[in-house]
């Protein structure tokens, strides 16, 4: 599994990095501003775009149930197979969000250890943007969506990894 997180590390870098930086870090000692997910609506619906080298990604949100919305990412491979996918928890909690995921191969197997997975605090969120902590999701012009995500490389140097997304169909948020 480790093997895997290495290459998906390895692609990732090696996309282009873009010259402004979309990800933001804060402090150890921040504190999450107030946030709820009705401040989200505009995520709700399906995405599709490019991810790694280029390759087809597509992403989901599903309205909230409760105080979570349930999120799915597909980064495909070039020959239009799955590289890997996502399962996402855009969740309200202690009156801020938080994004909580896991990274699965092709098999379902997990990248995570058996309860393991990264979660992303929120530093801020705007109209049509929500940033967590290296983990950036936000309108991109009219129909569009931009996830960006910092990555550390095996050296001190940082990237952002990009995934470019229009919507698919209709989104009605009321």
């Amino acid at each position: 599994m480790r093997g895997w997180m290495m290459v998906w590390a390895a692609l990732a870098l090696s996309a282009s990095p873009l010259a402004a930086q979309e990800t933001r870090v804060a402090p150890d000692d921040h504190v999450p501003p107030p946030a709820s997910l009705e401040q989200m609506d505009w995520l709700v619906g399906q995405w599709t775009g490019t991810g790694i080298g280029g390759a087809p990604a597509m992403e989901s949100w599903l309205p909230p149930s409760g105080d979570t919305m349930v999120g799915t990412f597909v980064q495909e491979t070039a020959e239009g197979g799955i590289h890997f996918t996502e399962h996402l928890y855009l969740m309200e909690e202690e009156g801020t969000l938080v994004l909580r995921l896991k990274h699965f191969n092709a098999d379902l197997t997990g990248w995570e250890e058996k309860d393991g997975m990264l979660t992303f605090h929120l530093i801020a969120v705007e109209n049509c943007a929500a940033y967590f902590r290296s983990l950036t999701l936000s309108c991109d012009g009219d129909n569009g969506l931009l996830a960006a995500v910092r990555m550390k490389s095996a050296g001190d140097e940082v990237n952002e990894l990009l995934f470019r997304f229009e919507r698919m169909g209709p989104h009605d948020s009321e």
